[in-house]
């Protein structure tokens, strides 16, 4: 007899499956919660159809009261940041920000990425921010939490909004996204990139280890 027979075993809960455009496989309570839920395997379980269609993304609109979110982290490469939205349709599961859902309430998982809020009055904040005679200027991070140009943008229109205000300001800025739609926006931003205003970076998502 060896010293394993003496471990019980127990039943794994089997994997949930990939949902079609999502990164996350669960929706997790967030960590803030008062109560604890945690799924049970009754052997009711029905395999989900693949014909169905992909969860919806909802984008529920937020009249914020400010704009700028300032650190003093010496690990953070910058000390204003702008983000015109919460939560990101992209769905990367390795994202940093997910947890951040938890504040509203709300997942970590497949909330982060399906229920998105829109500070609708991010470039009015942003405008009065810059227009106070105490303000003093220094590059603003735009969309470091959450991509700026993630799917919901192309309608909404935030990030272009606020690229208009800094463009207008002449005030440096600096962004990363995944995104190719930050092409519709080549024409302010090569124009402040001309006079040393503005700073792109695209991340590319790839298998190669290469």
């Amino acid at each position: 007899m060896s010293a394993d027979d003496d471990i019980p075993v127990f039943p794994l809960h089997p994997q949930p499956a990939a949902r079609k455009g999502r990164g996350a496989v669960t929706n997790l309570q967030g960590r803030y919660e008062l109560q604890r839920r945690e799924a049970f395997d009754d052997g009711w379980e029905q395999e989900e159809d693949a014909s169905a269609p992909a969860w919806k993304t909802e984008v529920r609109e937020e009249h914020a009261k400010s704009i700028l979110t300032r650190n003093a982290s010496p690990d953070i490469p910058f000390n204003v940041s702008l983000n015109p939205y919460r939560g990101c349709e992209h769905g990367c599961i390795y994202c940093f920000a997910r947890p951040t859902h938890s504040y509203l309430g709300l997942s970590p998982g497949l909330d982060f990425e399906t229920r998105i809020t829109a500070k609708v009055n991010a470039p009015e904040l942003l405008q009065r921010e810059l227009s106070r005679p105490a303000y003093v200027p220094e590059p603003i991070a735009l969309g470091v939490n959450t991509d700026a140009y993630q799917p919901c943008e192309r309608k909404l229109g935030l990030t272009r909004r606020v690229l208009e205000v800094l463009h207008a300001c002449e005030h440096p800025v600096g962004l990363i996204t995944k995104s190719s739609l930050v092409e519709r926006d080549i024409d302010l931003l090569a124009d402040m990139a001309q006079r040393r205003l503005a700073a792109v970076a695209v991340t590319i998502t790839t298998l190669d280890p290469g």
